[in-house]
């Protein structure tokens, strides 16, 4: 099985590599696994989908 490290999936995927030690670290990226200090993936790992709110509302509205 090929893998990459979080230095390879951060070049491919035009992120940051602590953004990505995040993501596995938040459970984020499927198969993902901690090996001797460093996260590993499979190479066929899919970047995963943005989470933000992308509309600039907030989906909690404060009431009071």
């Amino acid at each position: 099985m090929k893998i990459l490290t979080t230095r390879q999936a951060s070049e491919l995927w035009n992120v940051s590599p602590r953004r990505i030690t995040r993501l596995c670290e938040e459970g984020r990226i499927k198969d993902a696994a901690k090996v001797g200090g460093i996260w590993i993936m499979p190479v066929d790992t899919k970047k995963p989908s943005d989470a933000r709110i992308k509309s600039g509302k907030y989906i909690k509205k404060n009431v009071l």
